[in-house]
């Protein structure tokens, strides 16, 4: 049998849904949770719709990044994996060289060479079992983890707020870098990024405009985007 028709065959959509309906349950669920939290520390209705409204925008651009990806993705290995993959993890980076390991094991190049079943099978396994590990510590690590962030702090808010801001920066900072050095349009696309971040930020910082932090992100992946795929 063919190895797209397996991919996006009915049985596929149905368990690759499953998946995908529980992270919809589950935001949902951290949705309320949330709201009813803020109600309870004394967050007023207009500031929780406040960064509600924030959170959304913020997320529009990382989505069309994300889409993109899954887009490439669903040539190769069908589109139920496509769309459950990048719902569940969302890292478009490892979802492709995942699938490439697993189907050169059997001497498939992805995109390259025409599908087997065996490199489907293959380039599954290796996208679930290579990230089963982050869902696994998430697990039972969740709610151990104000034992440890009172450990490392040891209670202190500042030292927390300056251990999360250099984690953020440190992460950010190695995926970047992964791009710079390749001396390409990777490296165009992150250097006009950064550019384009840094006068937006300062722009609606000086001239106090809201609705311009909230698209900041957005607007700065979108342009690089564009204007490297023009050049």
């Amino acid at each position: 049998m063919d190895a797209m028709k397996i991919a996006n065959s009915i049985p596929m959509w149905i368990a690759c849904g499953i998946a995908v309906a529980l992270v919809i349950v589950q935001a949902v669920v951290f949705a309320k949770n949330a709201y009813s939290a803020g109600k309870k520390v004394g967050l007023t209705d207009k500031q929780m719709k406040g960064a509600i409204k924030s959170s959304a925008i913020t997320s529009i651009g990382p989505s069309i990044v994300i889409l993109s990806g899954m887009l490439s993705l669903l040539i190769t290995v069908g589109g139920p994996m496509a769309w459950m993959r990048l719902s569940l993890i969302g890292s478009v980076m490892f979802e492709s060289i995942a699938a490439g390991f697993g189907t050169s094991a059997v001497g498939v190049t992805l995109g390259a060479d025409k599908l087997t079943p065996l490199a489907l099978d293959m380039a599954v396994w290796t996208m679930i079992l290579g990230s089963i590990g982050w869902v696994i510590f998430a697990t039972f690590s969740a709610n151990r983890m104000d034992k440890v962030q009172t450990k490392l702090t040891g209670g202190d808010p500042a030292k927390l707020t300056a251990i999360s801001g250099a984690a953020i920066i440190g992460a950010f900072s190695s995926m970047s870098a992964s791009h710079l050095v390749r001396m390409n349009k990777n490296s165009i696309a992150c250097v006009l990024g950064a550019v384009i971040m840094g006068i937006l930020v300062t722009v609606s910082d000086k001239m106090n405009i809201k609705w311009l932090r909230e698209w900041n992100l957005t607007i700065s992946i979108l342009a690089a985007m564009i204007i490297t795929a023009v050049i």
